[in-house]
């Protein structure tokens, strides 16, 4: 089944390694061809436009917790690499830490349109990413070990 939700083996990484200061997510989006609802709700939606409906709501959701969209944009051609371009949309989100980031997911505002999320996704990778000064810092302290 296509990855949506995180697994809890991947939570405790990112709790375990969670950077000091801002938290950085990249977003690679898939979506499905018709949205598909699980409480069963007849829509004419594609899954892009579901995800739509999240995206719009939770960009302000991560605004009134600090964070901020850095880039989102449409995935156009794959470059380098083999085979088909397989996302849909890409977007990185800065949240100010990893518990501005964990309270926005556990908020009630983002429980309530998740359901437009699940919808419209197919699958997605999320990857929480190092800035410059976290990743020479992760280097140094590595180096320690």
């Amino acid at each position: 089944m296509p990855a949506k939700q995180p697994r809890p083996e991947q939570l405790q990484a990112l709790v375990e390694k969670k950077p000091e200061g801002s938290l950085y997510m990249l977003n690679l989006l898939k979506f499905r061809k018709r949205a598909a609802y699980a409480d069963g709700r007849e829509t004419n939606l594609t899954g892009q436009e579901a995800y739509g409906i999240y995206g719009a709501a939770v960009r302000e959701i991560i605004e009134g917790f600090g964070g901020e969209m850095l880039f989102g944009g449409l995935a156009n051609v794959l470059l380098i690499g083999d085979g088909a371009l397989e996302w849909d949309q890409v977007a990185i989100v800065r949240y100010p830490s990893f518990e501005h980031f964990s309270n926005m997911t556990q908020s009630e505002g983002y429980q309530e349109i998740h359901v437009h999320r699940d919808a419209g996704l197919d699958h997605q990778i999320l990857v929480n990413c190092l800035d410059q000064e976290q990743a020479v810092a992760a280097i140094k302290a590595a180096a320690k070990r």
